[in-house]
């Protein structure tokens, strides 16, 4: 039996082969066949619902209405936040929003202005 490598994201033992791929199910993490560990990218690319890569102090629009955790309120589609910052985990944009203050949001629903 061939032993494959564990994800190096999430150090998942149920990745597979897919051509010159290792997939992780669990993460969705891919990395090529002679890519350990180590030489993983140390910049993570972060792109906005469109697909268009978001860099540090970029303004954005929110594409929809969401939620606010721990309030009644909604920030509002077309809301346009100012000089994001990227920080690493499920909500990738750390920002200061009018009316909201500090606030996390997903990449997934914003696009670049």
């Amino acid at each position: 039996m061939v032993e494959l490598p564990n994800c190096p994201a999430c150090n998942s033992g149920y990745t597979y082969e897919d051509g010159s791929l290792y997939i992780c199910p669990e993460c969705g993490n891919e990395w090529t066949k002679g890519q350990e560990s180590g030489q993983q990218e140390e910049t993570k690319l972060v792109k906005d619902a469109n697909g268009n890569v978001l860099n540090d102090g970029d303004s954005v629009l929110v594409i929809k209405d969401l939620k606010v955790k721990g309030s009644s309120s909604v920030l509002k589609m077309g809301t346009k936040v100012k000089n994001i910052r990227l920080v690493d985990g499920d909500h990738d944009i750390d920002c200061k929003i009018d009316g909201f203050g500090a606030m996390k949001l997903k990449s997934e629903f914003v696009k670049k202005v």
